[in-house]
């Protein structure tokens, strides 16, 4: 069995309420889409020969070993193998942290399909037409008022600082391994190391860079296991985690990866990611959801 992580907002329900999204990778857009009987899928849109976008599996195997994690283990794997889409755009995956901050996550994918809705590129699809997030440039052009109308006021400084940050450094900072791009991605005004972690594991397909102490994580994991007592705040659940897997990069990232996929197939609205703010002086908050 092969479980599709959807945590991106850009996945949408099709007609036959399966997942779609609409991605863009080197240049071509790409549609993807999950078949139960065949996986996911990957077309590329208007354009032929191209590499397609990385979806990467993971096996439950590679969930740590410890007795101490096995209560979450257990659950966990009964998913199978996860497979999850890598966001082949960086822009795209800056841009998903930025929204994420300071809303829950069903506000999140609202506020994100909008604004792609309202400023980016709309391509036609066999699912019909489905909009990608509007590029830097986009976003330097447009006035304080289409980010109010959007809902978006309060992202506005952390948008247009991301873009002029990216326009400069975006080409470079895609070469980065994922430790030295969250560093990088930090250093830009009102991301902040949430938005900078998220983003990185987002788009390097890495959930060892995750910010583990996300209420997604520490939800769908007490979800999980209920039974376990969990540390309360933020910090010593993530390490709590980080100790799960005793220092191991490749069980760390199937552990968040497994926890994240948990809560794109248990999902309600009652309890979805919120990150904590940022209490740097330059930085006035790095919430997420």
């Amino acid at each position: 069995m092969t479980s599709l992580t959807t945590d991106h907002p850009g996945w949408l329900t099709g007609p036959s309420d399966e997942p779609v999204r609409l991605v863009t990778h080197q240049g071509v857009p790409w549609l993807a889409e999950w078949r139960p009987a065949a996986g996911l899928l990957l077309h590329p849109v208007g354009a032929e020969g191209t590499v397609a976008p990385s979806a990467p599996c993971t096996a439950p195997q590679e969930l740590p070993p410890s007795p101490e994690a096995a209560p979450v283990v257990r659950r966990f794997a009964t998913l199978g193998t996860v497979q999850r889409l890598t966001n082949p755009s960086l822009w795209d995956a800056v841009t998903t942290a930025i929204l994420r901050q300071v809303v829950r996550a069903e506000q999140a994918r609202k506020l994100y399909r909008r604004w792609c809705a309202d400023h980016g590129r709309t391509i036609a699809t066999a699912f019909g037409p489905l909009a990608l997030a509007p590029s830097p440039e986009t976003v330097l052009g447009l006035p304080d008022e289409a980010f109010a109308e959007g809902g978006t006021a309060f992202h506005r400084t952390a948008l247009r600082a991301a873009a002029t940050a990216y326009t400069k450094h975006g080409a470079s900072w895609a070469q980065l391994a994922p430790e030295d791009l969250v560093k990088a991605l930090d250093e830009v005004p009102r991301i902040g190391p949430w938005t900078a972690s998220a983003a990185a594991a987002d788009h390097t397909g890495d959930f060892s860079v995750y910010p583990h102490g996300d209420l997604a994580v520490r939800t769908w994991a007490r979800r999980a296991a209920p039974e376990f007592p969990f540390p309360e705040t933020d910090r010593t659940f993530a390490t709590q985690w980080r100790q799960f897997a005793d220092a191991n990069r490749t069980q760390l990232h199937a552990l968040t990866l497994f926890a994240l996929t948990w809560g794109s197939h248990a999902r309600t609205d009652q309890h979805e990611h919120a990150a904590p703010p940022d209490n740097r002086p330059e930085t006035r908050a790095d919430h997420g959801s």
